[in-house]
């Protein structure tokens, strides 16, 4: 596709940095429009999406620092390669999540309201990233022959990530960024739905994506770690990730079904 958009002399601009920051500035500015809709401190929202998108950056990177540590160990020129990668998603998505707590238990933030706010806006600005890395050849999939495999040719994704050239692939990218828009839809769609409670939007979100993006590593074709030899770091955070879920949308369930119980008039 297009790694690099703009070259001004010395100063170049890379479509996977455009397009990321696209990715966290649409996520917060969404995130920021649900919470002040719940009633929530705006400006203390902004703060925290401030904060997540940071934590999420050192984490992604740090997280493809120790599934690749091998790799830099034993050629530690590589170690730039990471200010130009996005770094692994979970990664960044793991260390946001314990900066949030931090940062909400410090202002006295409602923990579930808020990130219930954050969860769509989180699947929106995935949605937008990956057509970053579409665009800069990274997190490419496997060789394919359907009719919808892309094809790259640009020497800079080759460089600069790996990419394979002039084979086609499953655009791995594309299946993300249309599941992640799907999961966003449904969030939206189911949140008002049923027997609500705080905390149901935010582990929907991690039930669903861990489900869709452990289907979609095996189509990946990138170096991305591996453990026990078959499943990649992605997938094994996606099977850690799904009874997590589970449990905790059971236990918030009962918790607010209980909390109305004790609430209703007696003889109701």
């Amino acid at each position: 596709m297009y790694p690099l958009l703009i070259e001004f002399g010395p100063i170049s601009i890379y479509s996977y940095g455009v397009l990321l920051a696209a990715a966290y500035l649409t996520g917060l500015w969404f995130a920021s429009i649900r919470a002040k809709n719940s009633g929530l401190d705006g400006n203390r929202v902004t703060d925290l999406g401030i904060y997540i998108i940071i934590s999420a950056l050192i984490g992604a990177k740090l997280l493809l620092i120790v599934v690749e540590f091998d790799h830099f160990v034993a050629n530690p020129a590589s170690f730039w390669t990471v200010l130009r990668s996005g770094g692994v998603f979970y990664g960044g998505l793991l260390l946001a999540i314990v900066v949030a707590f931090l940062y909400m238990r410090r202002h006295r933030l409602p923990f579930w309201t808020t990130c219930d706010a954050f969860a769509p806006g989180i699947a929106l600005g995935q949605s937008i990233g990956r057509i970053g890395c579409l665009m800069a050849g990274c997190c490419y999939g496997k060789p394919s022959d359907l009719p919808w495999g892309f094809t790259f040719t640009n020497p800079l994704a080759s460089s600069n990530v790996g990419t394979p050239l002039n084979v086609a692939l499953h655009p791995t990218q594309l299946y993300e960024s249309f599941a992640v828009l799907i999961i966003l839809g449904l969030l939206l769609i189911t949140e008002k739905r049923g027997f609500t409670f705080p905390g149901r939007t935010f582990w929907t979100y991690l039930l669903l994506y861990p489900v869709a993006r452990f289907c979609i590593e095996f189509f990946r074709g990138d170096p991305r770690g591996m453990i026990f030899e078959f499943w990649s770091t992605s997938q094994f955070v996606s099977i850690m990730l799904i009874p997590i879920s589970l449990i905790m949308l059971f236990r918030l369930y009962r918790s607010q079904a209980a909390r109305i119980k004790t609430q209703s008039p007696r003889g109701t």
